[in-house]
């Protein structure tokens, strides 16, 4: 069993230079973070490569992480004008995420952190997303209540603590993200659909269609019904109206997954009496979403998507594993 840092340099990450991998989904990074500072955060993105297929395929973006990540890292210690040998702690997303992908990061980052005898922290991908709020300029200080949404989860998360938060809602079917990328596929757009969703949303009429926003007990989200919603609207127009109409129902569309975003919130903000909100995760890059909570605190833009800063931030409040106990690390692809 790997055994935790008892004391010294893996007790505690707050002050310590850490290199970092993320390599979960379809984005190949790596970056240098010393303290709160970001030294540098270099994204590599497959977008390109996944659009023709409409989203992720696993073993393409194992193979091209491949490719990326030795690049990556290289240029993620150019950038930060660091060498490799003032590095005191390696990080990495242990997951969730696809496995495949995943497995690219760790390996790479085990053969870093062993190279060196360095410390080695395998970071929750999720935790990482919290902790983006964390870094310099401007850091967030606990208590929060944060809402998670991205391709793969949406959570509502009472963060009370840095490294530490408790679940109080998640999503009984699809995440938010993927609900709109399944939205994108029915409309026509492109992918990422979320980023072509939002964009051609500005152009329409959020107003001109109505779609439901799911009851569901507690404070879980529900997605699904408003897909299937989406389909019937799509089917029953025809191909012509959906053409004309596009923007609107992009609007509409959009509309109603925010909307359910923002009641949940706020409902989670009253049963727990946490009054400062936050938002991270690739949605919280979404501008109506952004317009919608004006008072809450949202990831910066370009740590909202998958970054490997972020996992170096949680890295700092989690616990290290001496060398050469992370070697039979493995990675999962999901939490429970």
């Amino acid at each position: 069993m790997a055994r935790v840092a008892a004391g010294g340099v893996g007790a505690s990450g707050e002050g310590v230079l850490i290199l970092a991998l993320e390599t979960s989904c379809d984005e190949t990074a790596a970056a240098v973070v010393d303290g709160g500072r970001v030294l540098s955060s270099i994204v590599s993105s497959q977008a390109e490569l996944h659009e023709r297929y409409g989203g992720v395929v696993p073993e393409i973006a194992s193979r091209r992480h491949l490719e990326l990540v030795a690049p990556v890292v290289r240029e993620a210690l150019e950038v930060a004008d660091m060498p490799l040998d003032r590095v005191e702690r390696v990080a990495v997303t242990q997951g969730p995420g696809l496995v495949g992908a995943l497995l690219v990061g760790i390996s790479a980052a085990k053969a870093l952190a062993w190279a060196r005898q360095l410390p080695f922290v395998p970071v929750d991908h999720l935790d990482g997303h919290v902790a983006s709020l964390y870094l310099e300029p401007d850091p967030l200080e606990p208590p929060f209540l944060c809402l998670l949404a991205s391709g793969g989860h949406t959570l509502l998360l009472a963060v009370r603590e840095r490294g530490r938060s408790e679940r109080i809602g998640t999503t009984l079917d699809d995440a938010a993200g993927e609900a709109f990328d399944k939205g994108a596929r029915l409309l026509g757009l492109g992918y990422p659909g979320g980023a072509e969703i939002d964009r051609l949303a500005r152009e329409g009429d959020r107003e001109a269609l109505s779609f439901p926003v799911a009851r569901v007990p507690g404070l879980d989200f529900s997605f699904s019904g408003l897909k299937t919603a989406l389909l019937y609207a799509v089917r029953d127009l025809g191909a012509d109206e959906v053409e004309t109409r596009k923007a609107d129902l992009a609007a509409s569309y959009q509309h109603a997954i925010v909307r359910a975003l923002v009641q949940r919130l706020h409902q989670g903000a009253e049963q727990t009496g946490l009054e400062r909100l936050a938002v991270v995760g690739g949605v919280a890059a979404n501008s109506a979403l952004r317009a919608a909570l004006p008072d809450a605190r949202f990831a910066p833009l370009a740590l909202c998507t998958d970054n490997a800063a972020m996992i170096a931030s949680a890295a700092r409040f989690s616990p290290a594993l001496d060398c050469p106990d992370y070697l039979a690390l493995d990675a999962y692809a999901s939490v429970s």
